[in-house]
């Protein structure tokens, strides 16, 4: 058995790689392995939410993201050759487009086939140091009060492995899940199936999700165009007891019979899969030193992108907790990492569920549908463990068992308090700065709105600057002139000074008007370096 490793990680699709780049960068070693023996070649997950693109911007990867991807492209809905409508997605799911005048740097849902997010990734955490182990399985593991041993096998040889943590981000028949024994509640859609591949089509022009149909939306046939390539995503849901073969030859049939046209044909099927709809999740993120994440943790229905988003934020909610924890931090910080991802988890699932009951069908106007936050920017901590708003007396609902609510809209607001302590901390202008340019990184940011950086706040992990609506700043304060700043946090330039504290996951953790709760905070949440 090799030196104790401080984390292992099961599992190299999005949500292992994204919590191997957020350790790696923060200096933490980690092995991420994978029974594959290769990055997953698929288009699969292929939307990227607002917030996940601002997860990738921190992580150093936004560039990379942009440049292969391309926004998301309307619906085209075809009864037979006629064109029936063509919508956006926004109207698709009845949602707005959200606002980049009020802190939202990325306001487009972004495609990206999955087998280039996850080489964005991969690519990312060998320029940090790392390498992912591929055809190289988990098979077992038990854990201690002081780590975990893991068995791997690699081309028939077992190795153990001794581990501090154990991330188990190896899917939604994860290994890792069903050792510990957690409930995985939920349902199961027994009667249909997804037919999902990549493929080449011709007869089709435009750049669209084309819904093919005879007239009847369920039954349709849908080819998405994917950016940067001539190969088309296809989905399809089929009943459970006529499920065509994985060919080239059965999809194509599928096609015609669904589409009611023969000028449409589909060539060298890259990849291709069938899969039960399965909307459920664990009863316990946690369990001593082992930690689930991803879709070993929760999975959903495709409908309207949740599912990547979601595991990519578990990723990024975890990274800095544990890094912290290994650190010399308080072993108890990882348990807000259920605490927190439990409510959201459970909150997309229930919007992923119900819009794929939708299944592309309009809302009547009589029938009362809320938006849902499928950009993921209004999901939030609020009330929890790790959320301290000094300006009211909501304080610790979710440790009374309470679950967060959801946040009201990021933008300007009448008086101090719309956006609180748990919300996404909005990005704003000042001049030449960008504020999320000042959060990217592994450390805590204070903003002193209006009011002087305490003493000893600046540090290595705490980067601390004074926001002024000032034509100009002196020093370290950064002019806000246009007060964009004081506004997408819903601060008075005429009230108190106030502190804000954003944590390492761009997150709000403290609002006070005095520096005591940040320093209170700091020595509870932070390593000892950092403080």
């Amino acid at each position: 058995m090799t030196s104790e490793l401080p984390v292992l990680i099961a599992g190299a699709g999005p949500t292992g790689l994204t919590l191997a780049c957020d350790l790696a960068r923060r200096g933490i070693a980690c092995r991420i392995v994978d029974k594959a023996p290769a990055l997953f070649p698929g288009s699969r997950g292929k939307g990227l939410q607002p917030r996940t693109l601002e997860v990738f911007d921190d992580l150093g990867v936004i560039d990379a993201v942009l440049e292969a991807g391309a926004p998301f492209p309307d619906f085209r809905m075809y009864r037979g050759t006629e064109v029936q409508w063509t919508r956006t997605v926004h109207r698709m799911l009845g949602v707005r487009r959200p606002d980049p005048g009020v802190g939202v740097p990325y306001p487009d849902i972004w495609l990206l086939p999955q087998w280039r997010t996850d080489r964005i990734l991969r690519d990312r955490f060998e320029e940090l140091g790392g390498s992912v182990e591929f055809s190289t399985e988990m098979v077992d593991f038990e854990q201690d009060a002081e780590g975990v041993t893991a068995v791997l096998e690699h081309a028939g040889r077992r190795e153990r492995v001794r581990a501090r943590y154990l991330v188990g981000a190896d899917g939604g028949r994860s290994l890792v899940r069903k050792r510990l024994g957690v409930g995985f509640e939920g349902e199961t859609f027994e009667t249909e199936r997804t037919l999902i591949g990549d493929v080449r089509a011709e007869g089709l022009s435009g750049t669209y999700c084309h819904i093919l149909t005879t007239g009847d939306v369920t039954e349709r046939f849908s080819l998405w165009s994917l950016p940067g390539t001539d190969y088309y995503q296809f989905v399809a849901t089929v009943a459970t007891d006529d499920v065509p073969e994985l060919t080239v030859e059965s999809i194509q049939k599928l096609l015609d019979e669904r589409s009611g046209r023969a000028d449409i044909a589909l060539t060298d099927l890259r990849w291709a899969s069938l899969y039960r709809v399965n909307a459920r999740m664990v009863d316990r993120f946690r369990v001593g030193r082992v930690l689930l994440a991803g879709d070993a943790a929760h999975t959903h229905s495709s409908a309207s992108g949740q599912g990547l988003n979601t595991s990519v934020q578990d990723a990024y909610n975890l990274g800095w907790k544990l890094a912290t924890v290994l650190g010399g931090g308080s072993d108890a910080l990882l348990d807000t990492y259920e605490a927190e991802r439990f409510p959201v988890a459970a909150e997309v699932l229930g919007v992923s569920t119900r819009l794929h009951h939708r299944s592309f069908r309009e809302a009547r106007p009589d029938e009362p549908v809320e938006a849902p936050d499928i950009f993921q920017l209004r999901l939030n901590y609020r009330g929890g463990p790790l959320a301290v708003d000094d300006r009211t007396e909501d304080l610790g609902l979710l440790a009374r068992g309470q679950r967060s609510r959801p946040a009201e809209r990021v933008g300007p607001a009448s008086e101090p308090g719309t956006v609180r302590a748990g919300d996404r901390a909005p990005d704003a202008h000042c001049g030449d700065t960008r504020l999320h340019d000042l959060f990217r990184g592994p450390h805590f940011t204070l903003l002193a709105f209006g009011a002087d950086v305490p003493a000893g706040m600046a540090g290595v992990d705490v980067h601390a600057y004074r926001i002024e609506t000032l034509t100009s700043a002196s020093g370290f304060a950064i002019a806000d002139r246009a007060g964009e700043a004081f506004r997408n946090y819903s601060i008075s330039p005429d009230g108190p000074g106030t502190l804000i504290l954003i944590r390492p996951d761009g997150y709000i953790g403290v609002v006070a008007t005095d520096p005591g709760p940040v320093r209170d905070y700091l020595a509870r949440v932070a390593s000892p370096a950092t403080v």
